[in-house]
């Protein structure tokens, strides 16, 4: 059958007028914050504590845009006779986000838990300059990080928390075996009776 003439003139007017009585929502920004969903990608939190200044993410990133400096100290023997060792401090942690393309690779492959995604996306300048924010401001939005989603009720615990409950476990065992009461061996089971005693073994009647 041949189409109606003007229909799709029809069909169009009828999506106006459905569209013109639906009541109009608009986000009262900045008044009102945007309900973000919780995996959105706004800019990136450094956990400092966790960063153990391996470069990771630094020679991951495709654009280049992290910049990581640090020196090393000299840490004492953690016990008498024990050695010396090194390790890296971190001076510098800072991100270009006039550069950063938002590909989330850095905290992909931290493998420290490091950096994490933030919803903060207020940061904007008006100098391309100043889009470069060290690690003192990473460190403030890590606090506007979400909490991660709970785990379902039904999956297996996770392997570092299994790992660590289990020596947690051995080390319980292990203290309250040392801290047990001494019963002694006297407890009359002739355990502790010489060969001639008459403990029952048949041995003396030979």
């Amino acid at each position: 059958m041949a189409p109606i003439p003007g229909s799709g003139l029809a069909k169009g007017l009828a999506v106006t007028l459905r569209t013109m009585t639906r009541k109009t929502v608009t986000e009262q920004y900045p008044d009102v914050q945007p309900d973000l969903p919780p995996r959105t990608r706004g800019v990136i939190g450094l956990f400092e504590e966790n960063c153990t200044v391996c470069m990771l993410c630094a020679r991951e990133c495709p654009d280049w845009c992290i910049y990581i400096d640090s020196h090393k100290e000299t840490v004492p023997p953690a016990a008498p006779g024990g050695r010396e060792r090194s390790r890296n401090v971190l001076d510098r942690f800072a991100i270009d986000f006039s550069l950063c393309m938002y590909c989330g690779i850095c905290i992909e492959v931290c493998p420290f838990d490091a950096l994490f995604w933030s919803p903060e996306f207020e940061y904007a300048e008006t100098d391309i300059r100043e889009l470069t924010h060290e690690r003192d401001k990473l460190r403030e939005w890590m606090w506007t990080v979400p909490a991660p989603p709970a785990l379902d009720p039904a999956a297996e615990e996770p392997k570092e928390i299994a790992a660590a409950r289990k020596t947690a476990d051995k080390l319980a065992a292990a203290r309250a075996a040392d801290t047990a009461p001494d019963t002694g061996t006297g407890n009359g089971n002739g355990a502790d009776q010489g060969p001639g005693s008459g403990s029952g073994t048949g041995e003396g009647d030979a």
